[in-house]
């Protein structure tokens, strides 16, 4: 293990969380954060900052190998969406993406890790130092789930894992064993908007990890905004695969959902209708 860690930032708490547990553990942190994306107050956290724009490979290259860094992690949000509208890409990266077939999020990770590798840098998971971030087993609220609820639960599952099998997306919107929407390109929040309109009340959020999905990036994450936005359609249950996701905030969200009636549970299995939580 080297003394220096490098973190490739896109937005939300995640890289803030990552790079004090990675202080607390002796490590050096160098950020390199994403304009539009990574919160500027992530500089003062930092042993080492530098702004980079999407697409810019080689810029982040030359930061860490001329900083001494050896180990990297993936962590925090980049809007999907931006890949047709305001990448700039350098001519490293543009290198790489002309190299991948499949836009989709698992194969450009992937391909951006083994150019990482290529350079002597080894790609952590980005759960390395914040293992208790991981979604729990069980019902954490009040309310637990009713017969149709744990039938939608079950079905959900199995349908999150095979659009998860696809590389299309982590979540599905269900009701009455009837799929309302699935996770594409505009992320959770905007599924969850889009099932639940169509629900009108009660919709089962369902989030997974993708079969093949490498933890060392882009795990499904439930936080705040979550709770929010299944309160806005009058979701009634978020169930999330154990040990699969991140969970930001933990007692808020389980307070703010016992406020608002919501159920959350934390389940395992397989695609089957083989669940326990």
């Amino acid at each position: 293990m080297t003394e220096k860690i490098g973190i490739i930032a896109g937005g939300g708490q995640f890289p803030h969380l990552f790079c004090r547990a990675a202080q607390r553990e002796g490590r050096q942190v160098y950020v390199a954060g994403h304009k539009g994306e990574t919160s500027p107050d992530l500089q003062e956290l930092a042993d080492g900052f530098c702004w980079v724009k999407l697409g810019q490979l080689g810029k982040i290259l030359k930061f860490f190998k001329g900083e001494g860094v050896g180990e990297v992690v993936f962590l925090g949000t980049i809007t999907k969406t931006r890949i047709f509208r305001d990448i700039f890409p350098d001519l490293r990266g543009l290198s790489l993406w002309n190299k991948i077939d499949v836009k989709q999020d698992d194969a450009i990770l992937r391909a951006i890790a083994a150019e990482l590798e290529r350079e002597g840098l080894v790609v952590l998971e980005s759960t390395c130092y914040l293992q208790d971030l991981l979604f729990p087993q069980g019902v954490l609220t009040t309310k637990k789930p009713d017969k149709e609820q744990l039938n939608d639960i079950r079905f959900g599952f199995r349908m999150a894992k095979a659009i998860g099998d696809l590389d299309i997306g982590q979540c599905v919107v269900v009701r009455d064993r009837t799929v309302l929407a699935v996770e594409a390109i505009d992320g959770t929040d905007a599924t969850i908007r889009r099932g639940g309109a169509l629900a009108k009340e009660k919709a089962v959020v369902v989030k997974v990890r993708k079969p093949d999905q490498d933890f060392r990036f882009d795990l499904p994450a439930i936080g705040l905004q979550t709770i929010a936005s299944m309160q806005e359609v009058r979701a009634g249950v978020l169930a999330v695969e154990t040990g699969q996701a991140l969970l930001f905030d933990a007692e808020k969200v389980i307070a703010a959902a016992n406020r608002a009636g919501i159920i959350v549970v934390g389940v395992s299995g397989d695609a089957s209708d083989n669940i326990t939580f």
